[in-house]
């Protein structure tokens, strides 16, 4: 049985209470939590909540999927029930919860949740992040909000403008705090809890607790409860997780193949790169699949707008980096493909925590090339769990390839480009395709020097110069013109 624990050791005995109808929420927040079918709470919640409740510092770890927003939202909003007030005054409503995370896309699903769980209530909260204009932020910040939403960059920003006070929080959450630190938010973190009052409740949660993460704790929590609800690192028991040897030319057909397979209507597909995200995206459009980019050179509007059409089904595979790994919570996503094996170990654990959540079954397809041994050797060491790696599905592929009579079963444009051009565009000449040798027998000739008696052709035509005293005589060169013609 899973155990929540105090900074002393102490074990604490989890909650018996399974069901949201036993925690005797505020009337608003029990609608809202009915409104949305919540019965039974998931294993964090129902060892975190009651624990927040109780005004304890949290350090809270669980597998990426397990409802840790509510974990941390519901008894936050519980406790500034008593806050509540329809004034219309700004200074009637100051930021009482503050929410940090690494990422504009998380930041943003998380200011919608709580907006949901508060919907019943009249507590404010809204949400502030980078890669938008600042007025609109400015102009609800100044209206006054009770719970802010926030990435630690664009909160330094509003905080030197001087739109926000934080001088009355009395609680702070730090979500994904592991990635946050992986990413370099460590200095801005510190900045922003030194605006924060000393006596406050904070909560962290994170998908594992490293070397680093426990530091934090360690400054900034006051003799936290440990809660942790699985192994760090593991996988969901949800989640069918399948590796697959493939050459780097093969890795597009390979997800082509599973897709036909498994009849899987939409996907995450994860790169490593930016760049690299936006050729997969391109090529998959080409290749008759409705695909969108989502990374981060993308503006926050782009970005937006990828996740609204993949959540409407109007995309089918939303091809990212890592800046979707974390958090992003898209309900009945059925596979993930890793098209490259994530350089960090860790991120493998939340790029296929994007599908099996909430207990659903899930796909994780990773491709794994000759160069990838080493990666795919770190993953089982982090997951404890022994990877068999087997030939990609790609049987389709292989058929096609033989009716042609040929090896190559790329698409035609491919072909083209490495000189295998076929029908209509047989007589296209390759642009890859070397060129013809030079046959001109003039240029295998050795070459001869000419005696220094002999004058050159173009010389020998042109008039003595005249000589004047005092004047250097012009350099003699080759001129690019024809001799001229003697007249008959």
């Amino acid at each position: 049985m899973d155990n929540a624990k105090n900074a002393l050791g102490a074990t604490i005995a989890p909650s018996m209470t399974s069901s949201f109808s036993n925690l005797h929420l505020a009337e608003p927040l029990a609608r809202a939590v009915a409104d949305m079918g919540y019965e039974s709470m998931t294993p964090i919640q129902a060892q975190a909540i009651p624990v927040v409740l109780t005004g304890k510092d949290v350090m809270g770890a669980a597998q990426t999927g397990t409802g840790k927003t509510a974990a941390f939202s519901l008894p936050l909003l519980q406790r500034l029930m008593r806050h509540e007030n329809a004034s219309a005054s700004p200074a009637r409503h100051p930021v009482r919860a503050l929410v940090l995370l690494p990422t504009r896309e998380l930041a943003d699903q998380v200011a919608q949740q709580i907006a949901l769980y508060a919907k019943h209530t009249k507590l404010r909260s809204t949400v502030v992040f980078g890669g938008m204009d600042m007025k609109p932020q400015t102009i609800e910040l100044k209206k006054g909000v009770e719970v802010l939403v926030a990435t630690p960059g664009r909160l330094l920003d509003h905080i030197e403008a001087k739109n926000v006070v934080l001088n009355q929080v009395e609680y702070v959450v730090l979500d994904e705090a592991d990635r946050m630190l992986d990413i370099g938010f460590l200095p801005d973190l510190q900045r922003i809890l030194s605006y924060l009052p000393k006596s406050r409740t904070t909560l962290l949660f994170s998908a594992t607790f490293s070397p680093e993460i426990k530091r934090l704790a360690s400054s900034y929590l006051q003799d936290p409860v440990t809660i942790e609800v699985a192994r760090p690192n593991e996988t969901a028991s949800t989640v069918e997780q399948r590796f697959y040897k493939v050459t780097d030319d093969d890795k597009r057909y390979a997800i082509r193949s599973v897709l036909k397979e498994r009849d899987i209507r939409q996907a995450f597909i994860f790169s490593n790169s930016k760049l690299g995200c936006a050729r997969l995206t391109r090529a998959l459009e080409r290749d008759g699949l409705r695909a969108a980019a989502l990374h981060g050179d993308k503006s926050q509007d782009e970005r937006l707008k990828a996740l609204e059409a993949f959540k409407a089904g109007e995309v089918d595979l939303l091809v990212c980096t890592d800046v979707a790994a974390r958090g992003l919570d898209i309900k009945d996503v059925p596979a993930v493909f890793n098209y490259d094996v994530p350089f960090n170990a860790e991120d493998y654990v939340h790029r296929i925590g994007r599908t099996g959540r909430a207990g659903a079954s899930g796909l994780a397809v990773t491709l794994v090339t000759d160069h990838d041994s080493r990666l795919v050797a770190d993953i089982e060491k982090l997951t404890k769990k022994k990877i068999e790696v087997e030939p990609a599905p790609m049987s389709d592929f292989r058929a096609a390839r033989q009716s042609r009579g040929g090896d190559d079963y790329r698409p035609r444009r491919e072909r083209e480009y490495d000189g295998v051009a076929r029908g209509a565009h047989a007589h296209r000449p390759s642009r890859m395709a070397p060129r013809a040798a030079n046959t001109d027998p003039f240029f295998d000739r050795p070459y001869e020097a000419k005696g220094a008696a002999e004058a050159a052709a173009w010389d020998s035509q042109r008039a003595a110069p005249v000589k004047t005293p005092g004047i250097k005589p012009k350099r003699k060169i080759a001129a690019l013109f024809k001799a001229p013609v003697a007249a008959s």
